[in-house]
């Protein structure tokens, strides 16, 4: 008894049995599908039409033949279409939509999109200008945060004017910026000082291939000049920008730029020699003085001065001092106007700081 209850529960094809947990059993060939139909035995009416596709069945809630459940009001109640097939959203006995007609639906819609952009008044659209503490950040001043209490502490100014309230916008390019009375370079202005080593050429290029001071800025974004000159043989600094106003003002007599010197000569030196250069000593191309004159160090018959003066004409120190007889064996730029050259190495180019270019600014009124 237990062999055939075996048997008669293992057999998936007899046509008795009842167990429809096997692999083998024939479920769906022997049992009539309740709900919708096999998505293959599926028919839909394309293009709209009233009668169902070919087949022993039709769609779910198409024609009366052979389904389980006809439509609520007949075979013709609703098509089994689907959407995008012969229109969106029609019946299904409507005729067919000509394509000139889709064309020129598309046309509308796109043009109902494609309309210009209303300009909104500024008070909802874009705010012009940027914060004024992101431009101090952006221009080196410290951090957003430390802008910030620039601003608290009364030391930013916008075009002559204190700012005391945070979130002010202005125009960098157009509107002057300053932290404590110095000028804040926000422009894109590029601002360089350069060691000057001896034998390289004041320009920046040399037609005979001579070093130039265009070989220590070479890759650069934008093209840079430099602020006056030095004597081939004459080292130190200068100064290298895209600012053409700050050059010329610089190098210009009106704003007596002062320029100070090292120079190496040989004594014994007479104690009124700094009179006389004060004074005045007469050149070819008229007198010239200096602002200030004194000996730095004196080793033996060897001694170091240092001389300072704002005119910037040609060879100015080396025949100052030769005129007064005593020659320059070498000849160092320490300082133009408020930048001083520091330790900085021969050769080196740095970039200014926006204090120093702010301490440049003022020199010259700008």
């Amino acid at each position: 008894m237990r062999s055939s209850g075996r048997n008669s529960r293992g057999s998936g094809s007899g046509s008795g049995g009842n167990n429809y947990r096997g692999a083998g059993n024939r479920r769906d060939e022997q049992q009539p599908r309740a709900g919708r139909p096999r998505p293959e035995e599926r028919r839909y009416d394309v293009g709209g039409g009233s009668q169902a596709g070919p087949g022993p069945k039709a769609g779910p809630k198409g024609g009366s033949q052979g389904g389980p459940k006809g439509g609520p009001k007949g075979g013709a109640a609703k098509s089994g279409a689907p959407k995008g097939v012969g229109g969106r959203g029609r019946k299904p006995n409507a005729p067919a939509r000509p394509r000139e007609y889709e064309a020129q639906m598309e046309e509308r819609n796109r043009a109902r999109h494609d309309k210009p952009r209303v300009a909104l008044p500024k008070t909802f659209g874009e705010v012009e200008g940027e914060r004024l503490q992101k431009v101090l950040a952006r221009a080196g001043m410290g951090s957003r945060r430390a802008c910030e209490e620039l601003i608290d502490q009364a030391r930013v100014e916008v075009n002559g004017k204190i700012v005391t309230e945070q979130g002010l916008r202005v125009d960098p390019e157009k509107d002057e910026i300053k932290v404590d009375g110095l000028t804040v370079a926000t422009q894109s202005y590029l601002f360089f000082a350069l060691n000057k080593p001896a034998g390289v050429v004041s320009t920046m290029e040399d037609p005979d291939g001579r070093q130039c001071l265009g070989d220590y800025v070479t890759n650069r974004e934008t093209r840079l000049f430099h602020v006056g000159r030095l004597d081939t043989e004459t080292e130190g600094i200068i100064l290298l920008t895209n600012h053409g106003e700050l050059a010329h003002r610089l190098t210009h007599p009106r704003y007596g730029v002062k320029k100070t010197y090292l120079a190496a000569i040989q004594g014994p030196l007479p104690r009124d020699l700094g009179k006389r250069l004060k004074s005045g000593i007469e050149l070819e191309d008229g007198y010239a003085r200096a602002d200030h004159f004194r000996v730095v160090q004196n080793t033996g018959k060897n001694y170091l001065v240092e001389v300072s003066l704002h005119e910037g004409r040609k060879h100015i120190v080396r025949r100052m001092l030769a005129e007064a007889g005593f020659p320059v064996d070498k000849l160092v730029r320490t300082a133009f106007g408020p930048i001083a050259l520091g330790d900085q190495k021969s050769g080196w180019l740095r970039r200014m700081t926006n204090t120093e270019v702010g301490m440049l600014m003022r020199e010259v009124d700008l």
